[in-house]
């Protein structure tokens, strides 16, 4: 149960926290991070791509150990690392490190996460000696390489069993709501897939969902996904704008940015499309797998998309930059293309870690053993199925899991066993241990503190400074009271971000919202006039002039936001 895994994971163990899809991990990991952080501890959160990072807050493998897009490393790209002060910096702070779906993680990157640590924190002790939370299920999709001796999963690394992991296979679902979606689900996983799962499956095959809003669809394949995104696109009729990718540096490092990445040479984009972000850009909002419809483009002669994101927000769509950096950080290839690509359907491997309320789901071209699994129990409930096709291989799971997931439940009995043999107050004494041990705080007050301050925490998106908020809707808002509305604010406090933005940005262009020429010129004169008479009440103790000292001298017939503007 979830509470035994959180007593396991509070007394500093490693872990694997484990079990089917819906079972509540990522929960259990939010409420292990409220836990660390109200006494004051920070753990670091990683996952193998963007948008399982997401879920967590966390960021990327590559990005969190600098492996840039490596999937293996030696002593000489540690001694590298190693001479990198802000890493120093880094992982001396590293106490806790969860790592988020670890089915995705390859043997090697495993093994480089263990190798980095060992060096930096100058200990043989693996992983450094830090506490590591291992979360996933392996009956999910694998990593897409392979090691060279054909181990795939993390597990089957060395440095997997140096690490003493304490088992913890949750049992409960949670996100499943219907009994007959949690029965196929639960065949699939046993390798016993009954003809009733079959009848369940069949009867959904080309059935209407009855939903008010689109589906995602789901395939196994790109070459599917690209054809039904451009399908969609040419069925929109309105004119297409055209991105194309500039670069430097030498062709083979630009060929391994384009395989690595999914920036497209070329992108095609109209109003109307359903887009998902493919890089992460938390100051507009958006990471690597945040989906959007374009709403415009800007005016301009670059003509860049307007995306209005699925959480509400609207962004204008700038170049970024992917780049290859050599091991002195220098880099030695970039390319620069609009980080969008169409997203009416996606790839399995892409909605891994999702949850939808309806999907389409074509699993009549399944090739990779649990890609039926996986996108099965992105729902929620069987009526939100609507299933195109499916063959042998869509339920289907690794055989090698299918043979080690008992000892894996083995193993998470022992471990709940164990926990629960401790006296209430041995374990207490365990817990207050770990944490000192850390350096956190265990004093009650300051606990009760901290959690207040953390239910009171903005989520990702509303972390940023405001006045960048209204910045990035500056473009699409055409008056101050749009502007107001679309960023959440009052127009007063509107007002006090352009002035902070101006300062910052001297030319950040708000012309749209000044007032009249004739307004301007007016209280130009009245501050001139204002100087002159210099009567002390018409200053702050700053020594700027007071904006109802400017309203007064202008008989109050003009307001005070076109006051601010013809100031700003």
């Amino acid at each position: 149960m979830q509470e035994t895994a959180l007593k396991i994971l509070k007394t500093g163990q490693n872990v694997f926290l484990t079990g089917s899809a819906g079972t509540g991990k990522t929960h259990i990991l939010n409420e292990f991070v409220l836990y660390l952080k109200s006494r004051k501890i920070i753990p670091t959160i990683v996952a193998p791509t963007g948008i399982a990072a997401s879920h967590l807050n966390g960021q990327t493998i590559h990005s969190y150990f600098s492996l840039g897009i490596r999937d293996s490393i030696d002593e000489s790209f540690i001694s590298n690392l190693l001479d990198k002060k802000y890493l120093q910096t880094r992982f001396k702070k590293l106490k806790i490190l969860i790592i988020d779906e670890i089915s995705m993680v390859s043997p090697n990157i495993f093994s480089s996460i263990d190798k980095i640590l060992k060096a930096f924190k100058q200990t043989n002790k693996p992983f450094g000696g830090i506490q590591v939370i291992l979360s996933g299920d392996f009956f999910q999709l694998p990593p897409i390489s392979k090691n060279i001796d054909g181990k795939r999963f993390a597990w089957q690394s060395p440095s997997w069993k140096e690490l003493d992991l304490q088992t913890c296979y949750l049992e409960k679902k949670f996100r499943q709501d219907d009994n007959q979606l949690i029965f196929v689900l639960d065949e699939i996983r046993n390798g016993q897939v009954s003809q009733k799962s079959h009848d369940i499956l069949n009867a959904r095959l080309q059935k209407d969902l009855d939903i008010d809003f689109t589906p995602t669809k789901l395939y196994t394949h790109n070459m599917d996904v690209d054809r039904i995104n451009n399908d969609e696109l040419r069925s929109i009729d309105k004119e297409s704008q055209l991105f194309k990718y500039t670069s430097e540096g030498a062709k083979g490092n630009i060929e391994k940015l384009f395989k690595s990445a999914l920036v497209q040479e070329e992108l095609i984009l109209k109003k109307d499309a359903v887009v998902m972000f493919i890089k992460n850009n938390p100051e507009k909002y958006y990471i690597n797998g945040t989906t959007g419809v374009v709403i415009d483009f800007t005016k301009d002669e670059q003509k860049l998309p307007i995306v209005k994101l699925s959480n509400g927000y609207v962004v204008k769509v700038e170049y970024e930059d992917w780049s290859i950096e050599n091991d002195s950080g220098k880099v030695q290839a970039k390319i620069s293309q609009i980080p969008l690509k169409l997203a009416w359907a996606i790839t399995i491997h892409k909605s891994q870690g999702m949850t939808l309320d309806a999907a389409q789901i074509d699993l009549s071209k399944t090739f990779e053993v649990g890609q039926g699994y996986v996108a099965l129990s992105r729902i929620k409930n069987i009526e939100g199925l609507k299933l195109m096709g499916f063959n042998d291989n869509a339920l289907s799971v690794d055989p090698l899991i299918l043979s080690i997931d008992p000892r894996i439940k083995q193993a998470s009995v022992k471990a709940a066993n164990k926990i629960e043999a401790f006296e209430e107050n041995q374990l207490n004494a365990m817990q207050l241990s770990y944490i000192q041990k850390l350096g956190g705080t265990i004093d009650k007050k300051e606990i009760y503190k901290e959690k207040v301050l953390l239910s009171k925490e903005p989520k990702i998106e509303e972390k940023i400074a405001n006045h960048i908020k209204t910045k990035n809707l500056v473009e699409t808002s055409s008056n101050l009271e749009d502007l107001a509305k679309n960023a959440g604010f009052t127009v007063t406090t509107i007002m006090n971000h352009l002035s902070l933005i101006k300062k910052e940005d001297i030319d950040f262009d708000m012309s749209k919202y000044m007032p009249s020429l004739n307004t301007i010129n007016l209280v130009n004169k009245a501050i001139e006039q204002i100087k002159e008479t210099n009567h002390d009440e018409d200053f702050s103790e700053d020594g700027k002039i007071r904006l109802k000292a400017i309203f007064t001298k202008l008989d109050e017939k003009i307001t005070y936001n076109d006051i601010k503007m013809a100031i700003l």
